[in-house]
Order: structure tokens, then C-alpha cells, then sequence
């Protein structure tokens, strides 16, 4: 056998989390990446507590012990006496089901049971500090009334997990110690449940914000966490937490991730990821760190700037030069979803003297009736632009080769009297063709895409991701070079977007 395969000696964690995407399991890089953010004297207390409020490997409990083992040696001098200390005093954990209960304090404890002969602190329980509690949903009209669970989905036997978690399923977190304060609040929460959406039961609705908020309730002196950056333009339900996420002036520093792979090799999550640092006694701008392969750049930002943030700093600088010059946006002409009232899996019919317009599907092309028309009526005598409702990049995790964007699909233009279903986005209408053709030409601009990658953060295109696209006069098409002088960007800023966004033929 080769002696450096026999000496090869990995950290099971670092194997573990390359092997979900669901519930993303922390690498211990990273975990150490989110410690080093938080004041290092913490570590050297022996009266700091911490909590992991959705462990799953315990690699945050246990990279916490190794340097609480170091920094408290002049202070507990013996070594056993000090790891008790900082078992029993220093460390906890809510697990997300029984068998992270049991990795957990396999990681923290060596020992799955922590009152058993090989634990290294003797508890009198077998979870020790590191809890789990087999918590049921709340059903609320078929919905989980604390995290938004479908109950078709999760009203089952006690053989499997009900994914209720503890930390989420209760008004006051407090109560869990019994009103023990915590220094720190560290995790990477579980990402998204289940709704029963769709009408397929694979729709999901993101629940991570619902830690972020119980954690703040517990009033910790810092907060840290890793969880999908979706937060920042989008997702469902995350409205009112992107608000109080933006206007929090405690938040010292975000490290974000825009291509997730980055930060978890092997995981793809639309709109990538991000951790954070929530300093109760900080009040001021955030340092925002980007980390895109091995580039990586920082500044001090406002947050809430806009209604939603802007991760990138020079794209935000191209915005502020866009909107000293215009007032108008193309969101303003951009059609909701489903512009004619015809879903997705509508395919039209054969024509016939009753179905005579045009119906574009993914399926292809048939006919309908304008009685069958319930909206926005008065577009279907004009020419209209449009593209695909899903952005081809995947929100971010296509990983293409040459790392440039597309952003949006073919753009297209049909005549009067034909229609498009839900599958797409209708960017416009206009009464004459060489209108729609001008316009059509303006989003295949590389400035146009740019703009609306922008607001990206999942795989669907929405009329909010136009609201930076300004409205131009369609008398005339565009080219880059005009757009790019008109609103006078600098050779770097150029570079940002050629370097980002592909040709669009």
C-alpha cells in the first residue's frame, strides 16, 4: 500500500460535509472562517457560553472546545478540570433530529452518550449539554403555524422525523434554559421546508430566517450564522426579514458567497450563500466581504440603501450613475407573471374558425379563443418582447466554464394576435415593429443583462429584477457602446460587466 494513502488521516466532518444538500452540513474551514469573526478573548473566559441552536455535525461545539482548551490553560491549569468546565458551563446544543444528536456529541463528547464510560466530561444524562427534543408541528389549516411545514407532507408515525424543530417551534426561546443568557449564538440552520405548494408537493419555502429571528430574541452578544444569500432580493415569505435584516445597524460584517460552491464544495444553492456577524453593542455601516474562487473584495456598505441589497459594489456604482441620469425603469413596462392568464401547462388547440390566436408553450404552438384571454386584453393586437420566465444561469449555479452570466434567455418578438403562456416573462408591448425590435435589442446588451443579474437570487425572472433597467426611447435600437457612454462608466466598470456577462446573439 502507498504510505501516503496508509498515512492519510481525514477529518470526518471535512468528509461530511460533502454530503448533503438539503441540510447543509458545516465544513470545519468554514466553521473556523465564523469564529474567527467574533472577538478572540471570548475564548480565553472561562464565563463565555455558546450555542449551536440547530447542530448537526457539532463542528461548531467542537472547534469552539479546542480553543476554549487552549485559551483557558493559565486559567484552569488542569486539563480535566478544564474540559468539565467548558462542557458542563460552556457549551450547548439543540440537535435538528436524534441522529445529529447523536453525531453531535460524538464530535463534542467523543461520545454519543455523554454519561457513558468513554464520554470525556461525565454528564448525568446521556445528551449532556446537547439537547433533542422530539417536537411535533402545530397544523393550522394544513400548515405548520411555526415554520410553514406542509402537513401532507410531515403528519407522519413517530418511525420518521417530523423536521419540527425545536429552536423554531416555540413563542420564547428563553424558555429552553430557562432564561440562561448566551454570549454567542453560532449555526448553519437547516435551509427550506417543504410547503405543499405547487400543486406538484415540491414546492419549498425557505425557514432559516425563522433561527435568525428566534436567536435574536435570546438578545445574544453576537450572533453568527451561514444561510442562503436569497435573503438579499428574494425568496418566498422573506419580505419582512430582508426589511429587518437591511435596516439592522448591529450587523458588523456579511462574508458573501455569491457562487455557493465556494463556500460548500459540491453544493449548488440558487442565489449562493452567506455568513454574517450581528454585534448587539455595534451601531454603524456593514463590511461586506465578497469571496467569488480566489478573488475576494471588501467595503463598507449601507444596507438599506434600496429594498433590496446589492451585493455587488461595483455593479452598485453603475446603479447610482444609472439613476442620476433617468428616472424611468423598465420595471414600469414589465408584465406580471402569467400575462394572459394562460398556465403553463396550457397547450392551445388545433385553429379553428372560434381559435384563431397564436399560443406559444414549451410545449409548442397551438390556438385559443380570445373569449379564453382573462388579462391584459388590450396588449393582444400588439407586437410583444419576451423571454423565459427561468434565468438560464440557475440563480448562479451553473458553474459555466468561461464563469460568464447569460442571465436571461433568447429574446423574442411576435407578431399581433399571438400569445405567450406562463412559461414566459412579457417585457413589453408596442404598436409598431421596429419598436419591438429596438426594444429586443436593448436586452441583448451586456449593460441591459448586467443590471438585471443584479437582482438575482433564484432561478425565476420577476418584473422586480427590472427596476434598475432604465427606460429607453424604442425609436432607435442600443448597442453596448452607447449605453456604456451614455451613462459615462469607467473602463473598470466596463470590464465588470464584459468580464461577467456572455454575447447575446
Amino acid at each position: 500500500m502507498n504510505n501516503s494513502l496508509r498515512n492519510y488521516n481525514p477529518d470526518v466532518l471535512s468528509c461530511l460535509a460533502n454530503l448533503s444538500n438539503d441540510e447543509v452540513f458545516t465544513p470545519p474551514q468554514l466553521a473556523n472562517q465564523m469564529l474567527d469573526m467574533l472577538p478572540q478573548e471570548l475564548f480565553q473566559s472561562p464565563d463565555t457560553r455558546f450555542l449551536d441552536p440547530c447542530t448537526k455535525s457539532g463542528v461548531f461545539l467542537r472547534e469552539i472546545a479546542k480553543r476554549l482548551i487552549v485559551g483557558l490553560a493559565d486559567k484552569i491549569p488542569d486539563q480535566q478540570e478544564r474540559i468539565d468546565h467548558i462542557m458542563h458551563h460552556q457549551l450547548y446544543g439543540i440537535a435538528i433530529t436524534r441522529l445529529t444528536s447523536m453525531m453531535s456529541r460524538r464530535s463534542l463528547y467523543c461520545s454519543k452518550d455523554a454519561s457513558g464510560k468513554y464520554s470525556i466530561s461525565q454528564f448525568d444524562t446521556e445528551d449532556g449539554n446537547v439537547r433533542y427534543r422530539d417536537i411535533r408541528h402545530t397544523w393550522v389549516q394544513g400548515k405548520c403555524c411555526y415554520c410553514g411545514a406542509s402537513q401532507e407532507v410531515y403528519d407522519r408515525g413517530d418511525e420518521l422525523e417530523s423536521h419540527a424543530y425545536e429552536f423554531i417551534h416555540t413563542d420564547n426561546p428563553n424558555e429552553l434554559y430557562n432564561n440562561m443568557t448566551f454570549d454567542v449564538i453560532i449555526g448553519n440552520p437547516p435551509y427550506q421546508m417543504n410547503d405543499g405548494g405547487s400543486g406538484t408537493g415540491i414546492s419549498a419555502k425557505p425557514i432559516y430566517q425563522h433561527f435568525v429571528t428566534q436567536a435574536q430574541k435570546m438578545s445574544p452578544r453576537y450572533l453568527t450564522m451561514i444561510i442562503p444569500s436569497r435573503w438579499f432580493a428574494g425568496g418566498k415569505g422573506l419580505d419582512e426579514f430582508r426589511d429587518s435584516m437591511l435596516k439592522n445597524r448591529h450587523i458588523k460584517t456579511i462574508v458573501d458567497y455569491p457562487k455557493s460552491r465556494d463556500c460548500f464544495p459540491g453544493v449548488d444553492i440558487a442565489g449562493g450563500v452567506c455568513f454574517f456577524l450581528i454585534d448587539k453593542q455595534y451601531d454603524g455601516d456593514c463590511l461586506l466581504i465578497s469571496r467569488t474562487g480566489e478573488e475576494e473584495y471588501s467595503r463598507k456598505r449601507k444596507l438599506d440603501e434600496f429594498e433590496i441589497f446589492i451585493r455587488d459594489s461595483i455593479g452598485l456604482d453603475i446603479i447610482h450613475k444609472v439613476q442620476a441620469k433617468t428616472k424611468l425603469f423598465m420595471n414600469t413596462v414589465v408584465y406580471s407573471r402569467n400575462p394572459f392568464g394562460f398556465v403553463s401547462s396550457e397547450r392551445g388547440r388545433e385553429k379553428s374558425p372560434n381559435e384563431t390566436l397564436r399560443l406559444y408553450s414549451s410545449g409548442g404552438i397551438g390556438y385559443v379563443s380570445a373569449e379564453s384571454v382573462i388579462k391584459n386584453k388590450d396588449a393582444i393586437s400588439k407586437y410583444k418582447v419576451y423571454i423565459g420566465k427561468v434565468n438560464p444561469d440557475r440563480g448562479g449555479v451553473n458553474n459555466a466554464k468561461d464563469g460568464k452570466m447569460s442571465v436571461i434567455t433568447k429574446v423574442s418578438v411576435i407578431d399581433p394576435f399571438e400569445l405567450i403562456t406562463e412559461t414566459y416573462l412579457l417585457l413589453g408591448v408596442y404598436d409598431s415593429k421596429t419598436e419591438a425590435d429596438n426594444c429586443a435589442s436593448y436586452y441583448r446588451t451586456k449593460f441591459v443583462r448586467s443590471l438585471i443579474s443584479l437582482t438575482l437570487t433564484s432561478m425565476n425572472i420577476t418584473k422586480d429584477n427590472f427596476q434598475f433597467v432604465p427606460l429607453q426611447d424604442f425609436s432607435k435600437p442600443w448597442t453596448d457602446e452607447e449605453l456604456y457612454k451614455k451613462y459615462g462608466l469607467t473602463d473598470e466598470e466596463i470590464q465588470f460587466i464584459e468580464s461577467m456577462i456572455r454575447p447575446m446573439e
